[in-house]
């Protein structure tokens, strides 16, 4: 047998100890536990957390109340690779961590380790107690340990040689106590936490933008108000994202494209998402606040409704797809509450429907994606309803194309859009560009937010581009404005 080499060439047959959470580990057990344990049962998961001050009883809760899939957990490669050389070699491997024991042993056993050790209900492994158990185990000096933080400090001082994962604190001290110190980058970056708050999303925000068009309103001041209202919802959609996806974590690693995901990855701490979803919040309240309360009321009810539909509506057939629609309406709610412009009814009551056909179009784009007719992993539809979903899609489109009829003949209607005719016209291009999401979504030819691929979409653009057109020179826009032009 060939005895492994460590840091600066030097031969060790001892043990090798792996941390796990922030080690071996790109996630934290505690905070998946927690999460996980909201986004199935948020009742028993608040209970546990009575307990927050006895850690090794809140560790137990949590792991009872959601407990994990080990396979599922995202690991750091190199510590990965180091642990499978080391077993290679013949030496021991074992995981030593502060997370319950009853994940802790399934994990070890998962990546073929020796032994396992960690908290029980009563003990909470980390620190000075982890030190305790691992010289109880291996005697002093007797293991190499590999840890990420300064916590980890009481093992490696009564350990032997030290891997240290993205800690140069930890290492640099280390190394001045004459320890040798195998050192891992670790750590992670801002650009993957943007990412995770998916500014490509904002682009949805542009609906805001809708009351104005419709009351023909486009002065400097309005339009700035309706920035800045974006700007909110921004931050607003954002925060709600960091928490759909720390609430989704196990669904999204099951997926074949969410499995990428920042959080669901590892990229992204949880720690990280956690403190980007507060200061998300409270910008998002900020900007509410200062541009009046029917605004911050409109983006509380934005939020509140998200973080329903994150927590249990998104998993109930139909509902599902009526709140996607009534989160995108009170994005143009939102526009009217910011800009001062009243919100026309008819308006309203004809984007309801585009948006119910819309949200059938997410679902038709995933179920057509889907590898299986399994129901989607955290959704309440399997392949068999996609045709369900079709026509459902098909009624949102005619309903949407009735109302808008119905509105040129409204009072309103008849006030802003004298030549009526023209407005009709506008029908065609809606309802083609209605057909193609609906065809493109039923083929899974369409990205996995059916706003945000219409707006990327040329051909798409083009059609609500003509219906814009249609509709000012039906309302005599153009004419205007090329009579101050010219």
């Amino acid at each position: 047998m060939t005895a492994p080499v460590t840091s600066g060439g030097v031969i060790s047959e001892r043990p090798l100890v792996l941390d796990a959470d922030g080690t071996f580990l790109r996630t934290d057990m505690l905070l998946e536990c927690a999460w996980a344990g909201l986004g199935t049962k948020p009742g028993e998961t608040l209970r546990a957390f009575r307990h927050w001050r006895d850690r090794a009883r809140l560790k137990s809760e949590l792991a009872q109340v959601a407990p994990l899939r080990v396979d599922l957990l995202p690991v750091d490669p190199e510590v990965k690779a180091l642990a499978d050389e080391a077993l290679a070699q013949g030496r021991s491997v074992a995981l030593a961590s502060a997370s319950d024991l009853s994940l802790v042993g399934p994990l070890a056993e998962h990546h073929g380790f020796d032994r396992a050790f960690g908290s029980d209900g009563r003990v909470n492994l980390k620190g000075a107690e982890k030190a305790r158990a691992l010289v109880a185990a291996y005697g002093e000096g007797g293991f190499d340990y590999a840890g990420n933080e300064a916590a980890d400090m009481a093992i490696w001082e009564r350990g032997a040689d030290a891997v240290v994962v993205g800690d140069r604190a930890s290492a640099a001290r280390l190394r001045s106590a004459g320890r040798r110190v195998t050192e891992l980058a670790g750590g992670w970056a801002w650009a993957d936490l943007a990412r995770a708050m998916r500014p490509h999303q904002w682009v949805k925000n542009i609906l805001l933008v809708l009351p104005v068009i419709a009351a023909h309103d486009f002065a400097l001041p309005t339009l700035l108000l309706v920035l800045i209202g974006m700007i909110a919802f921004s931050a607003a959609a954002s925060c709600i994202y960091l928490v759909n996806d720390l609430l989704d974590l196990e669904a999204d690693r099951l997926h074949p494209k969410k499995c990428h995901r920042p959080f669901a990855s590892g990229a992204v701490p949880i720690r990280a998402g956690m403190a980007a979803t507060l200061v998300l919040g409270v910008v998002a309240l900020g900007i509410g606040a200062a541009l009046g309360p029917a605004f911050l009321a409109v983006v509380a009810l934005y939020m509140a409704l998200s973080l329903a539909y994150s927590l249990k509506l998104k998993r109930m057939r139909w509902i599902d797809i009526a709140t996607l629609a009534s989160l995108y309406t009170i994005r143009v709610v939102a526009g009217a509450a910011a800009s001062g412009v009243d919100a026309s009814f008819f308006m309203l009551v004809f984007i309801f429907p585009v948006f119910i056909t819309l949200g059938c179009v997410k679902r038709l784009t995933e179920l057509t994606l889907a590898t299986s007719d399994d129901r989607l992993p955290g959704r309440g539809y399997g392949r068999p309803d996609r045709e369900d979903l079709l026509n459902v899609s098909i009624l949102g489109m005619v309903g949407a194309l009735m109302i808008f009829f119905g509105y040129s003949f409204s009072e309103q209607g008849r006030a802003l859009y004298p030549d009526r005719w023209i407005l009709w016209v506008a029908l065609v291009p809606i309802a083609w560009w209605l057909f193609r999401m609906v065809r493109l979504g039923w083929y899974g030819k369409q990205d996995y937010d059916p706003i945000v691929f219409a707006l990327k979409d040329k051909r798409g653009v083009g059609l609500l581009l003509i219906t814009l057109s249609l509709m000012f020179y039906a309302a005599g826009l153009w004419q205007e404005w090329f009579a101050l032009w010219f």
